[in-house]
Order: C-alpha cells, then sequence, then structure tokens
C-alpha cells in the first residue's frame, strides 16, 4: 500500500504539525471571542452611576448633643450616628468582652480620640429590622420584633441576633463633619 504525499503530515523536529498549529490558533481565537461576547453581559452587572453616587455620605454631627442620636441613609439603609454620653461610654468600655456572643471591645467599633461617637447600620442581624434607640435592656438598642437587645455600643447582648451591629467605614473629616463609606 503507497502513501500519499499529500495525506502525509509533516513534522518538525517537536512531533508537531500544522494541524496542531491551526488547532491551537482556533481555540485561542474562540476564547478571545467568546470573552468578548460574554463582556457586555458582565459589565452590566456593575452598579449604576446613580449608586455609586450614594457610596458615601457626609454628616453634619455638630448639632447632635451627649445622650442624643441622629438617623441617617447611607447605600438604602439606615446609620445611626450617636454621640455617647461619659456614662454610657464607661459602661461600653466596662463589659467583659468573653461574655459576648460577639466579643468587640468598644474600641474595636470607635475611631480613637472619638470614642464618643458611634457610628453604625440601624440594621438587627438576624432577620433585618430595624432596632429602637435608647431601649432594651442594656440602654442601648432592642429589636422589637425577635427581641435583641444590643448595648451601648451595639454589641448583642440578649436575644437571637448572632452579630453586632455593623460599624461601616467612616472618618472623621473635621471635628464636626464624618464620612460615611
Amino acid at each position: 500500500m503507497s502513501s500519499n504525499p499529500s495525506t502525509v503530515e509533516q513534522s518538525d523536529e517537536n512531533g508537531t504539525t500544522r494541524r496542531d498549529f491551526l488547532y491551537i490558533a482556533t481555540t485561542a481565537m474562540g476564547a478571545v471571542g467568546a470573552a468578548y461576547a460574554v463582556w457586555p453581559f458582565i459589565h452590566q452587572m456593575n452598579p449604576s452611576k446613580d449608586t455609586l453616587a450614594l457610596a458615601s455620605a457626609e454628616v453634619d454631627i455638630s448639632a447632635i448633643a451627649p445622650g442624643q442620636s441622629i438617623k441617617v441613609m447611607w447605600r438604602g439603609k439606615p446609620v445611626f450616628v450617636r454621640n455617647r454620653t461619659e456614662k454610657e461610654v464607661a459602661e461600653a468600655k466596662a463589659v467583659d468582652i468573653s461574655n459576648l456572643r460577639d466579643p468587640q471591645t468598644d474600641a474595636e467599633r470607635t475611631k480613637p480620640g472619638h470614642e464618643q461617637w458611634l457610628v453604625m447600620v440601624g440594621v438587627c442581624t438576624h432577620l433585618g429590622c430595624i432596632p429602637l434607640g435608647e431601649a432594651g435592656e442594656f440602654g442601648g438598642w432592642f429589636c422589637p420584633c425577635h427581641g435583641s437587645h444590643y448595648d451601648t455600643a451595639g454589641r448583642i447582648r440578649k436575644g437571637p441576633a448572632p452579630l453586632n451591629l455593623e460599624v461601616p467605614d467612616y472618618q472623621f473629616i473635621s471635628d464636626d463633619r464624618i464620612l460615611i463609606g
């Protein structure tokens, strides 16, 4: 049986043929084409410009007296900003964190030099309800829906909530203004 020279593939010294090159080139072009076709679908999942505009909120805290709280909206969620009294700060610092379900010191939940200011997302960590301020057994926040009690540092002390109230990223941009987000 004789071989036709046109059907016999010639290979180089590494044993690769022209057909191997064509397979690799076709696969690479297919992958690039698939990525190019899928990119618009992935890109449309990015947040819109109006959502990105809500990424931060500047809050004037100059009118909040010691013992008062305000609620501001940030990213569609309520944020509690509280100017704690010296007594509330002392109570929060005196808590033995080994007894807490979600152990965090008061210092971990506030900014150095601004310990009287507490900034927290006002959403219960149990089922997403909005707790009431200055209520509950520990003088902090109370979620009436399922009975979670938070202390003056927003730490869970009693009830079904598994975690402390979330502290968002924030910074003091002056003595009377904070930037959340």
